[in-house]
């Protein structure tokens, strides 16, 4: 989306959407203030304000701080439409960023330049009260400060991201390469047109950045070779403080999500860990969108998806900031296959019955085992994992460079390669509403000493046609949730455990259930070499030969979350 084509089509999406806004366009806009603002340490930041035209009176004021000189052209379109609102509206560029003075360095500086520009805008007089807005990055700009802005500051409208960065970048010892790999070359500082799959894949990663990128990004190396959560990296610092930060705060926050943006684990996390006195007061809306609130389902209608985030959030302000009522507890989630909106009481949601469907070794059909709700006889099934010949990603939920792919997508018929074992179930005789985590347990063994099992699950409608749910993986070195690295002695059996991330799903009357076991999902994730140790440090890879296990002795099986 860098080309100025589809920032012109964005910027146009963006107008009509205040055209939905219930507060009308009735006030004149004053000539946009450009100002350099000194930070505590003297580095100045580009700060522009948009204001009403209704002379000194009080105004509430939203702020947002970007990194993204591109989305400039929205924040322009933000100030001028909220100025016509009778809000004030300031937008800030981060340091070395945007023209603000200072040296370009992700999250370091966002707590003490966001500290100093609150307290900044907060004492000027013709300022009543505050409102935070960002989304991604600038959502990080409004957690990283939220337990420690002024009184007048009296909500955060943040969404697509939260406060345990660790869950953003890993899944147990594997980095999320089409999210952050992507995003390093984008953000470097600098011009980067090394090819994004060639990157993906250099080895040892480590060096990719003096190799392919054309300098050295100390802050990258930190991400790739903090593989996990119990290291100095995230327990110290900025990451450990970030993590820590909604418990302290009492404000009311909107946490708005998508079940397929890659900062949902992390965002749910933050909501769960919130203070008693922000949850009751606070939202929790997740939508079935990407990471840019464009609808991802292409197998389901849509209609009733609503995802205006602008009228959203505009509402949300006017309420708390200009009619001063404090907003009720709220959790709202879209439920994908039903094509409607469900309030519930909290979350993480409460089910009241477990499913539970077992992997049989038994082909039912050409190119396909049997799920069933049966345990089977004992049985196994072998297929070779190859990292130089990888699955690649379709449809999934940590994407961004390949955002298209987002979602849940058409995935190809069983049996559309060697390495990957697909299992089906019989038709359901009934709807079933899928809400919660869903999780696998699989006896596995490999010839190598560390390796990766990956699980796709999907919905197979009754026409034939497969889409994609949900997606999980693990490694032999972090099997069973483990924080710290395990060894694991070749060929032995092991039960592993692959938790998957929540979501509410209606299957259909008809529909049968789909699960796809392999060992790669690239480049979603980082590839597995087959060796233990740091993946980014790898500089080889090599063969290694799986085993799957089902039946009496080993009853491998994947746990559904049902609603009845």
């Amino acid at each position: 989306m860098s080309d100025q084509y589809d920032l012109d089509e964005i910027a146009d999406r963006v107008r009509k959407q205040y055209e939905e806004v219930s507060e009308p366009a009735v006030f004149e806009v004053e000539a946009p203030q450009e100002l350099m603002l000194s930070m505590s340490d003297g580095v100045k930041l580009r700060t522009c304000i948009y204001r009403p035209g209704i002379g000194t009176k009080s105004l509430p004021v939203i702020i947002s701080r970007c990194c993204y000189p591109h989305n400039e052209i929205f924040l322009k379109i933000h100030g001028e439409e909220f100025a016509k609102r009778g809000f004030a509206f300031v937008y800030q560029f981060c340091r070395g960023t945007g023209g603000s003075e200072g040296v370009w360095e992700p999250n370091v500086n966002e707590r003490s330049d966001g500290y100093d520009t609150l307290n900044w805008l907060c004492g000027l007089d013709w300022v009543d009260t505050v409102g935070y807005w960002g989304s991604s990055y600038l959502a990080l700009t409004g957690w990283s400060i939220i337990d420690i802005v002024p009184d007048k500051v009296k909500t955060m409208y943040l969404t697509q991201y939260g406060t345990d960065r660790f869950v953003s970048a890993y899944k147990d010892g594997l980095f999320r390469h089409d999210v952050l790999t992507s995003w390093a070359m984008g953000n470097a500082g600098h011009p980067v047109t090394a090819d994004y799959l060639e990157s993906c894949n250099y080895r040892p990663h480590i060096e990719v950045d003096e190799k392919l990128w054309g300098g050295k990004l100390d802050w990258y190396r930190d991400w790739v070779t903090a593989a996990e959560s119990g290291s100095e990296y995230w327990k110290s610092g900025f990451w450990k403080l970030l993590k820590t930060i909604p418990e302290k705060i009492s404000m009311p926050v909107y946490i708005g999500e998508s079940w397929h943006d890659h900062h949902l684990a992390s965002a749910l996390t933050t909501y769960d860990k919130l203070s008693k006195a922000s949850k009751n007061k606070s939202t929790l809306r997740i939508g079935a969108w990407n990471h840019m609130f464009l609808p991802c389902l292409s197998g389901h209608e849509c209609k009733n998806l609503e995802n205006n985030d602008i009228v959203t959030a505009m509402d949300w302000f006017h309420q708390i900031l200009v009619e001063k009522v404090t907003p009720k507890k709220k959790v709202l989630t879209y439920i994908i296959g039903e094509d409607r909106w469900q309030e519930w009481e909290d979350f993480p949601l409460q089910t009241n019955s477990n499913k539970k469907f077992y992997f049989v070794a038994e082909q039912r059909a050409p190119l396909q085992y049997q799920l069933s709700n049966r345990v089977g006889e004992d049985g196994k099934l072998k297929y070779i994992y190859d990292p130089e010949e990888p699955v690649m990603t379709l449809g999934g939920d940590a994407l961004l460079y390949n955002i298209e792919m987002a979602g849940s997508v058409q995935q190809p018929e069983c049996g559309y390669r060697k390495d990957v074992l697909s299992f089906v179930s019989e038709p359901f005789k009934e709807g079933l509403l899928l809400a919660g985590k869903m999780e696998c347990r699989l006896f596995v063994s490999s010839d190598a000493s560390d390796t990766a099992f990956t699980v796709k699950i999907m919905e197979v409608f009754s026409d034939g046609r497969a889409f994609n749910i949900r997606g999980g993986i693990t490694t032999m070195g972090f099997r069973n949730k483990s924080v710290e690295r395990l060894t694991y002695e070749p060929n032995t059996i092991e039960e592993i455990t692959i938790e998957i991330l929540d979501i509410t799903w209606k299957l259909k009357e008809g529909s049968r259930l789909r699960i796809d076991i392999t060992s790669s999902n690239f480049p979603e994730y980082a590839l597995h070499s087959n060796y233990p140790g740091i993946w980014s440090l790898q500089e080889k890879t090599k063969k290694a030969n799986q085993t799957f296990y089902t039946g009496k002795n080993y009853p491998s099986c994947i746990f559904l979350p049902i609603l009845e």
